[in-house]
């Protein structure tokens, strides 16, 4: 189920010929009016959207995507078939980031919101139980029996599901919350990703756009950290248990019933099956993917894709029975 994104206004009438102007990107060829409809991934993108392909190991969407309008590499350019339109740039990820921030203008926003209900006016949260000093954006929806922490700050449209309880201190933002959820004190969910294009001059931000999902039964623990996506979301899974001090960046995926205790990061976009568990300090690295059934050993480095079933410990993250036998 895609659950709908209700945190960024995005531009309306946008034609291809301004996207390509906010590029440098000169070609008559576009200069009629082409409307495009929004920039999307290849997995999800339609027809009308504007989407991107930088690696090859992106290949397999490539071939399923459904937009007809791809911005790529020099490189990389020969391999999209002949059917989309090709708009050919030296940097696809600065590109995309510019483009972006065209269709959402707000994108790069991550201050706080000014204008808050003071006093939680409980006559709307009639079965929340609310503590001292929570803010409160505008179209907050918290579902019955939950229970809301001293300083609290809950911003405009989070959804908050039945039986939720949020500890104090807690930040949430850009986040839907399913049904049974704990969030611990001191977490702070939906902020922005940690990412930018270094420059000599003025480094270059990233926008980000999507939302952390938290799916239901799941428990956050104090001073996590969780980014919501770049294009994508973030996605924690049904019945995941996260210890203190975790941080997960923009567009990771962590599947159901996995356990991640004290102090494990996740770099963005790495994917993490069912049934996972993960030791206290591991650490795994951007765009991987964990199988199923998974089990690495505590202060781990995951630095490529682990298969189904596998344990693994170490760095780099090896077969257990072989870092036992080498660390004896």
């Amino acid at each position: 189920m895609k659950e709908k994104n209700f945190f960024f206004k995005r531009r309306k009438n946008v034609y291809l010929r301004d996207i390509l102007k906010k590029i440098n990107f000169e070609n008559k060829i576009f200069s009629k009016n082409i409307l495009i409809n929004d920039i999307q991934n290849l997995d999800v993108a339609k027809k009308n959207d504007l989407s991107f392909f930088h690696s090859s190991k992106y290949i397999n969407l490539l071939k399923k995507t459904k937009s007809n309008f791809i911005i790529t590499t020099p490189t990389l350019s020969s391999i999209i078939p002949k059917s989309k339109t090709k708009i050919v740039v030296k940097n696809v990820l600065v590109s995309v980031a510019k483009i972006t921030e065209f269709f959402y203008p707000s994108s790069l926003n991550d201050q706080f919101e000014k204008n808050y209900v003071i006093g939680t006016n409980k006559k709307n949260y009639k079965s929340v139980n609310f503590g001292s000093n929570v803010l409160l954006g505008n179209n907050v929806k918290i579902g019955k029996n939950s229970s809301i922490g001293h300083n609290t700050i809950i911003e405009s449209n989070v959804v908050i599901g039945n039986n939720c309880h949020i500890g104090s201190n807690v930040i949430i933002k850009k986040t839907l919350v399913g049904n049974n959820v704990s969030i611990l004190d001191g977490a702070i969910i939906g902020k922005k990703g940690f990412g930018f294009f270094p420059s000599r001059n003025k480094n270059i931000k990233y926008p980000h756009i999507g939302m952390v999902i938290i799916r239901d039964n799941v428990e956050i623990g104090c001073n996590n950290t969780i980014d919501r996506g770049s294009l994508s979301n973030t996605v924690i899974g049904k019945n995941s248990f996260l210890d203190n001090q975790v941080h997960i960046a923009h567009n990771v995926q962590i599947g159901k019933n996995c356990i991640i205790t004290g102090q494990v990061g996740f770099a963005g976009s790495s994917r993490i099956g069912n049934n996972v568990m993960i030791g206290g300090q591991a650490g795994i690295s951007g765009h991987l993917k964990v199988g199923d059934n998974v089990k690495i050993g505590g202060g781990s480095g995951v630095i490529k894709n682990i298969p189904d079933n596998a344990k693994v410990m170490g760095y780099p993250a090896k077969d257990i029975k072989k870092f036992i036998l080498e660390n004896k």
